[in-house]
């Protein structure tokens, strides 16, 4: 399998100390991927209008944290990097200004480690949704 670029949802990309774009490979690839189909907007991809799970167009919704939690659990699956047992663990919590807290718990079905994802959807301006939050 090839490298992806390194991209985190809503940030610049990555350069490499030798001036290139740089690259990940999983399990960062995979926790990348991740975020980028929940944090997509449905219909974003012009090519694959059915992918993303729009977590960001929830703001403002009366969505709650269980709708938010049974949504991520539904899309979780759809990336290979996620492996099926054990199941992985998804919380939501809703914060006092409306906005809510994702944390997600999975297993890697390539590397067998343990990977956690924690991030805000709600009143954050988009650009600093994944601001060091997924640092490994």
């Amino acid at each position: 399998m090839m490298p992806d670029l390194a991209h985190w949802f809503g940030n610049d990309l990555a350069w490499s100390a030798t001036g290139d774009l740089a690259v990940v490979s999983e399990p960062i690839s995979g926790e990348q991927r991740v975020l980028r189909r929940l944090l997509t907007g449905l219909g974003a991809y012009m090519w694959e209008p059915g992918y993303g799970a729009g977590l960001p167009g929830l703001v403002g919704s009366t969505a709650t944290a269980a709708s938010i939690q049974a949504l991520i659990f539904s899309q979780i699956f759809l990336d290979p990097s996620v492996a099926s047992s054990p199941s992985p663990t998804v919380s939501v919590t809703q914060n006092a200004n409306g906005s809510f807290q994702c944390s997600i718990s999975y297993v890697d079905a390539q590397t067998t480690n343990p990977v956690t994802l924690s991030f805000p959807v709600g009143t954050l301006p988009a650009e600093q949704i994944p601001t060091g939050a997924f640092t490994p």
